[in-house]
């Protein structure tokens, strides 16, 4: 079992989504928009759905008019092949490499590989400074920019939302909390503000640990699960915090990928 989670630079137009969504047809788990970061998260179930996404989505939009609050190289920004029950980091680098060629060979854009041999906000520091894109053409495409192509293992992505709490004072507690298993941005998301993170080992440090953490430093308003969970992650957190957490059984990958079978 493998699952793709594609982070597209649109998170606005609904008709345009809708059409992006249907190119994955049934292996289409779960989508998140969000029209601030202008941006959404594909959940994929296997390899396949992923090029008719990307194709449909570099035929329809342009980097050129994008803005956002979320940081982005390309309009397929991230494109992670993750490693489920079944299957290994192995067959997804393998995966990982494939997809990389196709994209520059097919669409024209450049890609940059993440994972054993770099990581991702590594490549967002570096792209068009002192690192080159892996495959593909030396320059960002003129209106998809280019993809950041990766292999991982699960993470889980969480957004938390301030009360009282300003953009400087966002950024200040995202500093305090970040980690090796935790990365985290202060990001403005319209009149509120947010601790965005990315949980990198959700085994160590998991939405309820990553809700306290911030917790500690300000007044949480909300809390929000972005894509999917597994329910290994799911299940090592008390039950009677799940509502607090945005969390719950029908949100985890292994319920939607019943649903498809």
């Amino acid at each position: 079992m493998i699952e793709c989670v594609v982070n597209v630079s649109e998170g606005r137009r609904a008709e345009v989504l809708a059409t992006l969504g249907a190119t994955a047809g049934p292996a289409l788990l779960d989508v998140h928009s969000d029209p601030f970061h202008h941006r959404s998260v594909f959940t994929l179930a296997g390899v396949d759905a992923v090029r008719a996404l990307s194709v449909a989505a570099v035929n329809l939009l342009d980097l050129s008019e994008h803005e956002g609050v979320h940081p982005r190289l390309g309009v397929v920004d991230v494109v992670p092949f993750v490693p489920l029950v079944g299957s290994t980091i192995t067959e997804v680098l393998d995966e990982r490499d494939r997809f990389a060629t196709w994209a520059a060979d097919e669409l024209g854009v450049p890609c940059f590989l993440y994972g054993p041999e770099r990581t991702l906000p590594e490549i967002r520091r570096r792209a068009w400074v002192d690192l080159r894109p892996d495959t593909g053409p030396d320059k960002p495409h003129p209106t998809a920019g280019a993809m950041c192509v990766g292999a991982r293992p699960v993470l889980v992505a969480y957004n938390v939302y301030l009360d009282g709490v300003d953009l400087a004072g966002a950024r200040r507690i995202a500093a305090r909390i970040r980690g090796p298993h935790l990365r985290a941005l202060g990001l403005q998301v319209g009149d509120r503000v947010q601790v965005s993170m990315n949980l990198i080992d959700p085994a160590l440090v998991g939405p309820a640990q990553a809700y306290d953490a911030v917790a500690q430093h300000a007044r949480v308003e909300q809390a929000e699960l972005v894509g999917l969970i597994t329910e290994a992650v799911l299940y090592a957190i008390p039950r009677w915090r799940w509502v607090e957490l945005d969390l719950g059984p029908d949100r985890t990958v292994e319920s939607r990928w019943a649903r498809m079978t």
